[in-house]
């Protein structure tokens, strides 16, 4: 294990399951709330920005130094995070949990291609098929529920934009993240991801206040479960494990999600879910064997 791990209280991967778990859980809160998911998704991330205060080391901030250049990448991370909370969340609305988080699968093929185009960052033959059949087993599960989402491709056009979105987001946060300690970083973007929604509403006039408490208690689990555990968490991992790992893990959110949707919203759940999930996990646990053989590899030779 590196230096860059022991500073961590656990293992990355270990992290990395904690944080998918508690993404996964987001799309049911989103469903249970009957807020526009624009106004969901701000006050998810102005009340996560509120709780981070005291966590971030403010005494650092006279040390650090970025470049105009670092600055224009942080504040498109920003950016590309609020827009997509804003496509996806709102594509919840549409189409049900499976055929929505189905495209999220999609995002280590776009940001491993980002990887490569900017940062010359490769895959092995290996590590691309076990990637591969993940985003088959998601495919398979969203085939599986397209009885029900016939009629939604609107929400699965969102989900696909959103997941473009955040994988743009990805990137340029795995460039600059290493710049900033990683609660300064995550509070920054996720200020200037509130504030896109917050104009977003602003321009369509949305109405920001007259919510009830229960949404209120929505807005305040999307910030601590999804938001804290999940997206603040894969945040710091950007660092120590890179976009690659960090969005490859992200594969195993649908999963979830589903499977959370049939107990708790009595969504579908059949034969193409199940052997798409199976397909899904096993595809995740070789790519993340391949990549803990790589690790030990390089660490033998000294690199």
């Amino acid at each position: 294990m590196n230096t860059e791990q022991k500073k961590l209280w656990l293992h990355p991967y270990a992290w990395l399951l904690i944080a998918v778990l508690a993404v996964a859980i987001s799309s049911i809160i989103i469903k249970f709330s009957s807020a526009p998911s624009s106004v969901a998704g701000m006050y998810r991330l102005f009340i996560t920005v509120v709780i981070m205060l005291p966590l971030v080391p403010w005494k650092v901030l006279r040390t650090i130094r970025l470049t105009r250049k670092e600055w224009m990448v942080l504040s498109c991370a920003g950016f590309f995070l609020g827009l997509h909370f804003l496509l996806w969340m709102e594509s919840l609305k549409y189409t049900s949990v499976a055929s929505s988080m189905v495209f999220i699968t999609l995002q280590p093929f776009f940001v491993m291609l980002g990887s490569f185009l900017l940062f010359k960052e490769r895959s092995t033959i290996a590590g691309s098929l076990c990637m591969a059949m993940a985003v088959l087993g998601s495919f398979v599960i969203a085939w599986g529920d397209i009885g029900i989402s016939r009629e939604a491709l609107f929400g699965d056009l969102l989900s696909l934009l959103g997941t473009m979105a955040v994988a743009v987001y990805m990137i340029a946060g795995q460039q600059v993240s290493r710049s900033l300690p990683s609660n300064l970083y995550s509070l920054i973007v996720f200020l200037i991801a509130g504030t896109v929604m917050f104009v977003y509403n602003l321009v369509n006039q949305i109405a920001l206040t007259g919510y009830a408490a229960e949404e209120w208690m929505y807005f305040a689990l999307l910030a601590i479960i999804p938001t804290i555990f999940g997206h603040l968490v894969f945040n710091m991992l950007l660092k120590h494990i890179g976009a690659t790992n960090v969005s490859m893990a992200i594969i195993g959110e649908p999963v979830l999600a589903m499977i959370l949707a049939y107990f708790l919203l009595n969504e579908y759940l059949g034969t193409a879910q199940m052997i798409g999930s199976f397909l899904t996990i096993a595809g995740m646990g070789m790519f993340f064997r391949l990549r803990a053989r790589q690790t030990a590899v390089a660490a033998e030779a000294g690199v």
